[in-house]
């Protein structure tokens, strides 16, 4: 990356976080130009020359979240998904340490851009999100335990509800817990014989 493009990149970057921080205190349709570009430090010129509205913006800041979260992960995700397809019952865990461990660090390293996307789900894609993790992690191994599509549902929203209320909790307290600590409540709450004492 030479100068201008690394000048530019980190420009991009101001105006990501600008909007992730104006998203946690307003409603995305209330937000200006001029206010991304105040909190950015850049000129409206700057914004025009990086996009031609704020939807682009939004766009490019959801993109960069979804980069930003995928390298908190060290195993590659598709070896990971194909490994669900194939394993035993005692292997389909919906939680294991082995996930959770990166995905709360990424909450705890990344609190507002968490609570913009619980805020704003419509606007931050978090529904297509959802779907996509849903094909991926939670139908194979609720196949694997031979569970009917009408009773995977009510489960899955059991499972993302309940994990995200105690992660809501956890960054409430502004995140005092351990990551540990909250991995094993949740773990203790999805799967309680498989874990140890709190």
């Amino acid at each position: 990356m030479n100068k201008s493009e690394s000048k530019y990149y980190n420009t991009a970057l101001l105006m990501n976080q600008a909007l992730v921080e104006l998203l946690n205190k307003k409603d995305y349709e209330f937000i200006t130009v001029k206010e991304i570009c105040e909190r950015a430090g850049v000129n409206r010129s700057t914004f025009y020359l990086h996009y031609e509205a704020i939807n682009d913006l939004l766009e490019e800041t959801i993109d960069n979240i979804d980069k930003k979260f995928v390298t908190y992960f060290n195993e590659n995700a598709n070896v990971f998904f194909e490994k669900l397809k194939s394993a035993s019952t005692e292997n389909l865990l919906l939680i294991t340490p082995e996930y959770l461990t990166p995905y709360l660090t990424y909450i705890k390293d990344n609190r507002i851009i968490h609570q913009v996307a619980v805020k704003h789900s419509r606007i931050m894609n978090s529904i297509e999100k959802f779907n996509s993790l849903n094909e991926k992690v939670f139908k194979p191994i609720f196949k694997g335990f031979n569970i009917d599509d009408k009773t995977e549902h009510y489960m899955i929203s059991y499972y993302l509800n309940g994990i995200t209320a105690i992660i809501n909790e956890w960054i409430k307290s502004g995140c005092k817990d351990s990551i540990e600590y909250i991995e094993k409540i949740i773990i203790t709450c999805v799967t309680p014989k498989s874990s140890d004492k709190i």
